[in-house]
C-alpha cells in the first residue's frame, strides 16, 4: 500500500509538467501536422525542470501514455493515425531536456568534485570549509590520511578506462567510505585511512599491473586536513627523488626516504662536499661519470666489488682498478671504513644534485685550514 501511495504520488508530481501537452495533441492529430519549434523546446523545457526535481523518467514516460489514451477516445478515426507519431514527437523532446538536465548536473558535479580535490591537494581552502566539504565525498579529514601517487609511462585522466578499472577494484574490494580514487597532473592519487594501509597496498598493486610497470610512492599518515597536503607532497618527492637517484620500485615508502631530504636540506654544504670529495674524479680520462657509476654500483651492492662488477658488466679486474683510481684522484679508499661513510655521502648528494652533469653550484669563498 505505501509503494502504490508513494507511486501515485510521483505520477502526479510527473502530471504536473505534462500541462497543456493533451491540448497540443489534439491539435497536432486534427492537423497532421508536426510540432513546431516553439513547441519542441517547451517541451525540452518541462523536461529539464522534471529532471531538476527529481522525478524518475520512467513515471514521466507513463504520464505522456496516459495522456495520450485519455484523448484517444476524443479523436474522430481519421485523426488516429496521428496520435502515436505525435506521442513520439512529445516524448523525444522532452526526454532530450530531461537528458541535457542530466549532463549538465554531471558536469557541475564533476567541477565540484575537481575544485574540491585541488584545494585538498594544495591546500587553497580554508581547512574548516575543506573539512565539511569532503564530507560529501566520504572523507573524515579529522583522522590521519595517507596519500599514494602512481606514475605511469604516460600521463592519465579521469576518462581512462584503465584509472575506472582500478577504482571500480579498490573500491569493490574495500567500499567508498573515506576512500578517493582521483587523477592529478597525469598521476594516479588515492587517499585513504592512515590506519588502514591496506588500502594504499592494494591500489599501488593494482596501479602497476595497469600501466605496465609504473611507479608508486606512498605518503606518511598526518592528520588534519592539512595532513592530506602534506602526505601528498611527500609522495611526490619520493617520485621526483625515485628519478634523481635511481631508486627501484615499484612502490616507494616516504618513510624509508627520510635520510635523502635531511641530506639536502644543506644544499649549499653538500654542494661543497661534492665538489671537494669528488671534483678531482673530473681530472680522469672519460670524465666523473664512470667513476660515479662504479661508486653508485659499489655502494648499492653493499660493498661487494664481484657483484658491482656484474652490475656494470665488467670484469673484476677492471672495476677494482676503477676503485684503485678513486683512491687515487680523491685520496679516499672505497674499500676503507673510516673514508666509506664521507664517499657514499657524496655520492648520495651527487644524484641529488644531478652532478656532473647538471649546473655547477655557486660556492661561498671558504676556506679550510688542514693539520
Amino acid at each position: 500500500m505505501g509503494a502504490g501511495r508513494r507511486l501515485s504520488d510521483e505520477q502526479r508530481t510527473a502530471d504536473e509538467y505534462l500541462a497543456g501537452s493533451a491540448g497540443i495533441l489534439r491539435e497536432v492529430c486534427a492537423t497532421g501536422r508536426r510540432f513546431t519549434r516553439t513547441e519542441l523546446e517547451a517541451r525540452r523545457d518541462a523536461g529539464e525542470r522534471a529532471a531538476e526535481a527529481g522525478i524518475g523518467l520512467r513515471a514521466l514516460v507513463r504520464a505522456h501514455l496516459t495522456v495520450a489514451r485519455e484523448i484517444q477516445p476524443e479523436l474522430a478515426v481519421r485523426e488516429l493515425p496521428y496520435l502515436l507519431g505525435a506521442l513520439e514527437q512529445a516524448v523525444d523532446a522532452f526526454a532530450e531536456g530531461y537528458e541535457r538536465a542530466q549532463r549538465q548536473a554531471v558536469r557541475q558535479q564533476e567541477a565540484a568534485r575537481r575544485e574540491f580535490i585541488d584545494d585538498l591537494l594544495y591546500g587553497g581552502s580554508d581547512l574548516g570549509r575543506l573539512a565539511e566539504r569532503a564530507e560529501r565525498f566520504g572523507l573524515r579529514l579529522s583522522q590521519a590520511h595517507a596519500v599514494a601517487v602512481a606514475q605511469g609511462p604516460e600521463p592519465y585522466g579521469d576518462g581512462y578506462s584503465m584509472v575506472r578499472g582500478i577504482e571500480t577494484a579498490v573500491l569493490a574490494r574495500f567500499g567508498n567510505r573515506n576512500i578517493l580514487l582521483t587523477t592529478k597532473d597525469g598521476r594516479l592519487i588515492c587517499v585513504a585511512p592512515g590506519d588502514r594501509p591496506e588500502v594504499l597496498a592494494y591500489f599501488a598493486k593494482q596501479a602497476y599491473a595497469a600501466t605496465d610497470g609504473g611507479l608508486v610512492a606512498i605518503g606518511r599518515p598526518h592528520p588534519g586536513a592539512g595532513g592530506v597536503v602534506h602526505s601528498y607532497e611527500e609522495a611526490l618527492n619520493a617520485l621526483d627523488l625515485a628519478r634523481r637517484m635511481d631508486l627501484e620500485g615499484p612502490v616507494l615508502h616516504a618513510a624509508d626516504l627520510l635520510v635523502y631530504p635531511v641530506l639536502g636540506r644543506d644544499r649549499q654544504a653538500m654542494a661543497d662536499l661534492v665538489d671537494t670529495v669528488l671534483g678531482p674524479l673530473e681530472q680522469a680520462r672519460g670524465g666523473a661519470r664512470p667513476l660515479i657509476d662504479t661508486l653508485h654500483a659499489y655502494f648499492d651492492t653493499g660493498c661487494v666489488a664481484t657483484d658491482a662488477a656484474r652490475l656494470l658488466s665488467l670484469s673484476v679486474r677492471a672495476f677494482t682498478y676503477r676503485l684503485e683510481r678513486i683512491h687515487k684522484l680523491t685520496g679516499a679508499d672505497p674499500g676503507d671504513p673510516r673514508h666509506r661513510y664521507t664517499l657514499q655521502t657524496a655520492v648520495i648528494g651527487a644524484r641529488l644534485l644531478d652532478w656532473p652533469e647538471g649546473p655547477r653550484p655557486a660556492y661561498s669563498d671558504r676556506s679550510f685550514d688542514t693539520a
